[in-house]
């Protein structure tokens, strides 16, 4: 009973840390519809900034000092996202919403480097808290001071701003803008300043945080990524813009996790996920959401894909595929290795295009599939043993099985709650291929699968990819002009409509979904062959990641674009990482800069550019 108890506080002073970054990004959403990225990178500038500030001040050796070196870190995130949200974010609020997606990723990569060029790649221990250091004795067993802390201030915070936002002025426009934007305006109020507001609390709320675990674990700048998946899930599962919603699933959660570590200590890397994934299955708008009046796509997908690209495009395009086809002869070895895995990623991208342009789906968990398709090849080349070819073709039928039996529950949501689900999902198969190691390997993945002996060569491989990638873009672009296609666009753009004259929404939407991820799994398959090797992280969180920021790159509203936006992307990733180790501060001014200059892709402006010339 007494080891119980003590299970039960480790949960709650869990929950509680986990609440206070879970509610910023909860408000952030619930008022800007922005998809934050951004909000992990708070929360660890809130944990280095409390390091500095201890040290600085004087008397951060009492417990005054201590707390007041942790507000102004606070305080100070507040005031830099105010910043962020002013220089950045208000010039794209009118931009499609998953380009400020875009944006923020971008502002993801730059602070992450510039906390390694402030502080170094060290972790870093911070004081404790004067006071709170030692242990308490509860019925017997040792509990930690702090954690006792702790335990207050999650329920402090919720007090604080459940009177914030119901007693004041300010905190009824918060809520009025949460449930109707657009009525708000009309009354009047300022939005940029209600918006620029909003955003500082919640960037405080990360970084208080982020530096409350000053005293509890290492500084770390590889925090960021780490937090924000799990904010995501007590979002979600609490309900979109609920605060009480937030703190009740941060407890849920983290009281499984607490008492799940002694039964069954292996689902604890994916027990948020399994969570998520069945509340959304029965409870779509999460424990304390509401359901959304209108289906919200956030896929910025506003125009339909009717025409096939202007003329200069095709143009060049066809000239790219003569260039690529010429290129072996130009180019050495290593290049063409460059030009497979943009090939491989490309078509990954592409195949998120599908349910991302056509489909208005979005999915954070698309690197299941290319993660599958690849273990899917791998395996078999492994433990059946079979040839190449077999094992390249059984890569997209796993990829397709998988997705049919996710899709199938993803398709039953809509907006960010299709997306976190289709996440969920992704984290399932990730924390299985990690955790079977006597099959997949672990975290050391699986080596030795080489192509055939025939294949072997790199210039031979290359035409492979190439031909391989080619037909699997015809056939995507097949897909998307047929009559399927504009029946997915249907679906899209006037579901209702569609449903009145007998259209099967749901049934497109699911296959459209497998499609996506069978072409995916052949990708991660030719791109296993390639590598010679495969681990978990081609199933994780940065993989999907990278599949959004190459389609927005490139423009969603286009079939050029995930093209594109794959090889700019990787191919400026590839070059800055010869000329510094910083290599991502740049890469992330890179895409801040082309959402600013390019709120439609990269692609999505030259056609909107040659279209206007060529009607005028």
């Amino acid at each position: 009973m007494d080891l119980l108890l003590i299970q039960f506080l480790n949960g709650l002073a869990s929950a509680s840390s986990l609440f206070l970054v879970a509610v910023g990004l909860s408000i952030i959403f619930g008022v800007t519809r922005i998809v934050n990225f951004a909000h992990g990178s708070f929360y660890m500038l809130g944990a280095y900034l409390a390091v500095t500030f201890t040290g600085w001040l004087a008397g951060a050796t009492s417990m005054l000092g201590f707390w007041a070196a942790l507000l102004l870190a606070a305080s100070a995130v507040g005031l830099l996202g105010a910043v962020i949200e002013i220089v950045l974010l208000r010039r794209i609020y009118r931009s499609p919403e998953l380009f400020q997606l875009l944006a923020t990723f971008g502002v993801v990569l730059v602070v992450g480097q510039v906390v390694i060029m402030v502080w170094g790649p060290e972790d870093l221990v911070g004081p404790r808290a004067p006071g709170l250091s030692g242990s308490v004795e509860i019925l017997g067993q040792r509990f930690p001071r702090y954690d006792l802390a702790l335990l207050v201030i999650g329920p402090m915070v919720l007090g604080a701003l459940t009177l914030l936002f119901r007693r004041t002025r300010w905190g009824i426009l918060v809520r009025a803008a949460t449930q109707d934007r657009e009525m708000v305006g009309a009354l009047g109020v300022n939005q940029a300043w209600l918006f620029t507001s909003v955003f500082a609390l919640g960037a405080a709320l990360a970084a208080l945080g982020g530096a409350l675990q000053l005293p509890k674990s290492a500084v770390s700048h590889e925090m960021d990524l780490q937090i924000i998946a799990e904010a995501f899930v007590v979002v979600v599962v609490g309900g979109m813009g609920s605060i009480l919603g937030a703190y009740l699933a941060a407890l849920i959660i983290k009281e499984l996790e607490a008492f799940a570590i002694f039964q069954l200590p292996e689902i604890t890397l994916v027990l948020a996920f399994l969570i998520m994934a069945v509340v959304l299955i029965v409870r779509p708008w999460g424990l304390l959401g509401r359901p959304e009046l209108a289906a919200h796509t956030g896929s910025g997908a506003s125009e339909p894909l009717l025409r096939p690209p202007p003329v200069p495009l095709r143009a060049a395009m066809l000239g790219l595929i003569a260039l690529l086809l010429m290129l072996p002869a130009l180019v050495g070895s290593y290049a063409q290795f460059l030009l497979i895995e943009i090939f491989c990623l490309a078509l990954y991208a592409q195949s998120l295009h599908l349910i991302m342009g056509p489909g208005g789906m979005v999915s954070f968990g698309h690197a299941a599939y290319f993660g599958l398709g690849a273990y899917g090849a791998g395996l078999a080349i492994k433990y059946l043993p079979v040839s190449m070819e077999l094992a390249l073709a059984l890569a997209p039928l796993a990829a397709f099985l998988g997705a049919l039996l996710f899709g199938w529950f993803c398709v039953r949501l809509s907006g960010v709650y299709l997306a976190m689900l289709s996440l969920a999902f992704a984290q399932i198969v990730y924390a299985i291929v990690f955790q079977w190691v006597e099959v997949t390997g672990g975290d050391n993945g699986l080596v030795g699968i080489w192509p055939a002996a025939w294949a072997s060569q790199t210039i031979v491989y290359y035409y492979l990819a190439l031909a391989l990638n080619l037909i699997a873009l015809a056939l995507l672009r097949r897909f998307v002009f047929a009559p399927f296609g504009a029946t997915l666009r249907a679906c899209r753009d006037a579901p209702l409509r569609a449903d009145a004259i007998g259209i099967d929404i749901r049934t497109h939407q699911w296959l459209a979904f497998a499609i996506a991820g069978t072409f995916a799994g052949l990708a991660g398959g030719m791109l296993a062959f390639h590598k010679g090797t495969i681990d978990p992280t081609w199933l994780a969180i940065p993989q999907s990641i990278d599949g959004l920021v190459m389609v927005l790159l490139g423009g969603v509203q286009t079939m050029l674009g995930p093209i594109v936006g794959a090889a700019l992307y990787h191919g400026l990733e590839i070059w800055f990482s010869t000329l510094t180790r910083h290599w991502p501060l740049i890469l992330g001014l890179i895409i801040v800069g082309l959402v600013l200059a390019f709120p439609h892709g990269v692609v999505g402006f030259a056609e909107r550019r040659l279209g206007r010339v060529g009607t005028a």
